[in-house]
């Protein structure tokens, strides 16, 4: 492309003498020589607009697009409604960022309003902020919450059933800190009730854990919310919002604070990222919540109107006196979830989630009773569930991905050191997937486990 260089030879010149040197290399003068790059960049040269056009359209035919995806552990292949491309592709949503002044920003102060309300909704909790990078800082920042919220506490607990990169973004986020991590073991694939009572003590800030868990797997929270609450400690609940139309909120469950990512709500998967965490909380714990908070009010003309409440963030107020640093908006990415819900609607959402249940459940019970593979454990599970091979998952997922199927994940990519996860996939099955795609998978999967 043309190189954008607005500056003319006379600009640079003036600019030049203005400062009192001669060159532009003299403005580098402080830098060692030996330092100092001596060839030009490994860069192609320019090129015109259709050329740089050819090569980027070439370069996106690698790109595979065609495939039924089966894979899960975080992020699913959901059917997002067209509204949600056009509605945030509009150029007043997609420009924007931070909305410092609500005068000139009622539009997306409204978008935020919006998602934190659906959120509160979703979640049966009081509070929601106007979003964070992830689900998994989500867990850290609710992390944050209880250690600033519980005296004296120094350790938090979280479940061996949870994301495997939110235990990294925890251990990474508290190294230096002075903050003790330690894992809950699991029994039969969901969070023991009897090592959480075994390790709750007077230190503790707060109790982690994830339902569905990381592993699909639907858990049993009954008695948890008084076990922890009557040692002082917050109940932290990581959920799959989509989820939370067929099953009991955290809320429900008693949780003080509850966390997901957004990305089953109108977001594809694109190669990773980006996407949005959500967190919610109790009315008590309001002033402890990381970020924003946009609220409603009326204007001098008594018209409803939008404006940031709480400012809890260091571009905001002071840095010493911030509840996170690390937070973002994230907002276009929380619009689509926005949209996402307000398009399909309260009963859209029940119906969405419930056919993610049939149609894993479909899948599971024929690939169990026709093939020589079975359950991880026996557990319920919502729309994704671990299932063990009779070859090397390796194996096994290469031959589908050859017949256009990516069939899943490999566990053991999450669990190096575990060798009894070398045969178990994770498997997911969402709406987007047909009965006759479902069908599909047993037969190829046939084939290559050689029944």
């Amino acid at each position: 492309m043309f190189p954008y260089l607005p500056h003319t030879d006379e600009d640079i010149s003036e600019m030049l003498n203005q400062v009192g040197i001669q060159s532009v290399d003299d403005l580098f003068a402080d830098i060692p020589e030996d330092v100092k790059l001596k060839k030009p960049l490994n860069i192609p040269d320019g090129a015109t607009e259709y050329e740089v056009s050819k090569e980027i359209s070439e370069l996106s035919k690698k790109n595979i697009t065609e495939y039924i995806s089966f894979m899960g552990c975080g992020s699913y292949d959901h059917i997002i409604p067209s509204v949600v491309k056009h509605i945030i592709s509009r150029s007043e949503f997609y420009t924007s960022y931070t909305p410092y002044q609500a005068e000139f920003s009622q539009g997306f102060l409204q978008a935020i309003f919006e998602f934190q309300t659906m959120i509160c909704e979703l979640t049966s909790l009081d509070v929601s902020n106007a979003s964070l990078y992830d689900g998994h800082t989500a867990a850290c920042e609710a992390a944050v919450m209880a250690l600033n919220s519980v005296r004296k506490s120094d350790c938090i607990l979280y479940s061996e059933t949870i994301h495997p990169f939110t235990k990294q973004v925890l251990r990474t986020h508290f190294s230096s800190m002075g903050i003790s991590l330690r894992e809950i073991r699991q029994q039969e694939g969901i969070t023991s009730y009897k090592d959480l009572k075994s390790k709750l003590n007077p230190g503790i800030a707060g109790v982690i854990v994830q339902t569905p868990n990381f592993m699909g797997y639907l858990e049993d929270y009954t008695g948890f919310a008084d076990l922890i609450h009557d040692n002082s400690s917050l109940f932290i609940i990581s959920s799959n919002p989509l989820s939370l139309g067929s099953i009991k909120s955290q809320g429900q469950w008693g949780a003080d604070v509850a966390v997901g990512d957004t990305q089953p709500l109108g977001l594809p998967s694109y190669f990773g990222g980006p996407s949005v965490g959500y967190i919610a909380a109790v009315k008590a714990l309001l002033r402890k919540m990381p970020g924003r908070i946009v609220g409603q009010s009326l204007d001098r003309d008594g018209r409803r109107a939008f404006l940031l409440t709480l400012q809890a963030r260091e571009q905001h107020i002071k840095r010493e006196r911030a509840t996170s640093n690390i937070c973002s908006n994230q907002a276009l990415a929380a619009l689509a979830a926005t949209v996402y819900l307000a398009a399909i609607g309260k009963k859209g959402l029940e119906a969405v989630s419930r056919q993610n249940i049939q149609k894993s459940h479909y899948l599971f019970e024929r690939l169990t009773s026709e093939l020589p593979v079975q359950g991880l454990y026996e557990q319920p599970f919502f729309n994704e569930f671990p299932i063990k091979l009779n070859k090397k998952a390796a194996d096994i997922l290469g031959g589908m991905e050859k017949e256009g199927v990516f069939g899943g994940i490999p566990l053991q990519r999450f669990y190096p050191d575990q060798g009894e996860l070398n045969n178990v996939i994770g498997v997911a099955v969402t709406e987007k997937r047909t009965r006759l795609e479902l069908d599909n998978y047993v037969e190829i999967l046939k084939g290559l486990c050689d029944v």
